[in-house]
């Protein structure tokens, strides 16, 4: 690729998803910070300059995913899928147990989740399973081969447990299913299937600790000292946060120490942002959110294929569930899962799949179709 044509590539890029992106980055390491903070005679933490590290990396492959034509990695999406599988796999033989769960590869120094990658593998794998033109999903056997793709790595990540990051998959599918011609009833169907059947199988894999949390969603009193106590602070968090938020660095919860500092820099940082910026700040994490996901779907509308449709539309529902959750559990609607928040929350593995999987929809609209 030559400079003239590279400059003609990045000058296609959908440039308000850019900004929105760099903001939700800026506004993520700075509040890791924050999360990190503490009094003047104590120290802090480095998550901070670590998730810059990553933030860098993360930029990095965005950029080189968005120059590579997204049909090159439909054409490779057998391997992609392969590969992923493996790494799963390789992860209850040599990968590192944390808090009772397989979920970590050790991989040139750094710790990596190999199911981070597994979704967007997965993503990839079954818009290029359904959007051959020899399938239909209507057509029973296309659609059972269809939810098998999505089944097996769904199967192993409950098994690491994470049942979080495996139920990630289901919107995803279920997107991508819709926009390939799927009915009404039969998504239904499926979805019924899925909170039926598959959930409560879920939940059974689950840790005691694990299934804990669930219970303390449906009796919030029950151990409140314990299992209740993250899910607890969070909601005091957001809600002592007022309307314009006690101001950067003086959240009370955060600082003091409440909200315990293992968790307040990944699946509660949502909790810092809207005790110290309250309503006016959360809401404007929510708009820049809202950017990004219509930044997607006019990738996907414009997209010239179905491969490239089905790409952007898989990447909005991941993201927005993931936004959803991540939101609704600190706010005390969800029960506490441990799903991050996109381009905010501190950890390496969820920030280069997130940078790698809107690198992919950047690729769909570099390669849009033209107006006429």
């Amino acid at each position: 690729m030559n400079f003239k044509s590279l400059g003609k590539q990045l000058a296609r890029l959908d440039w308000t998803m850019v900004l929105a992106v760099g903001v939700l980055l800026a506004i993520g390491v700075l509040f890791i910070y924050s999360a990190g903070f503490q009094r003047e005679d104590l120290p802090i933490n480095s998550f901070h300059k670590k998730q810059l590290v990553w933030v860098v990396v993360g930029v990095i492959m965005f950029l080189s995913t968005a120059l590579i034509d997204y049909r090159n990695y439909i054409s490779s999406a057998v391997w992609i899928y392969a590969i992923s599988i493996v790494l799963l796999v390789a992860v209850f033989i040599v990968g590192t147990k944390v808090n009772g769960s397989y979920r970590w590869l050790r991989i040139g120094g750094f710790n990596l989740q190999p199911s981070e990658f597994a979704k967007i593998a997965t993503l990839i794998a079954l818009a290029a399973y359904v959007a051959h033109p020899a399938r239909s999903v209507r057509n029973a056997r296309h659609l059972l081969g269809a939810v098998a793709l999505v089944g097996l790595p769904f199967l192993l990540i409950v098994k690491e447990p994470d049942l979080g990051t495996s139920m990630v998959l289901v919107p995803i599918t279920m997107v991508i299913l819709f926009a390939a011609g799927l009915s009404w009833r039969l998504l239904f169907l499926l979805i019924i299937i899925g909170i039926f059947v598959v959930l409560p199988l879920g939940v059974m894999t689950l840790d005691d600790y694990q299934q804990e949390r669930i219970m303390v969603f449906f009796h919030p009193d029950r151990d409140p000292q314990g299992a209740g106590w993250n899910k607890m602070q969070s909601e005091i968090a957001v809600g002592s946060g007022g309307f314009s938020g006690k101001g950067y660095l003086k959240g009370t919860q955060n600082v003091l120490g409440f909200l315990p500092r293992t968790v307040a820099p990944t699946d509660f940082i949502f909790s810092v942002i809207g005790e110290e910026m309250g309503f006016m700040g959360s809401s404007l994490l929510l708009f820049l959110y809202a950017t990004l996901f219509m930044s997607i779907a006019r990738a996907a509308i414009r997209a010239r294929d179905r491969q490239g449709r089905f790409l952007a539309l898989g990447v909005l529902g991941m993201l927005f569930t993931h936004v959803f959750i991540n939101i609704a559990m600190t706010v005390g609607l969800m029960p506490i899962t441990g799903l991050p928040l996109p381009l905010i929350s501190y950890g390496g593995s969820f920030m280069l799949s997130t940078m790698i999987a809107l690198g992919l929809t950047q690729s769909v609209y570099i390669r849009r179709r033209e107006r006429t």
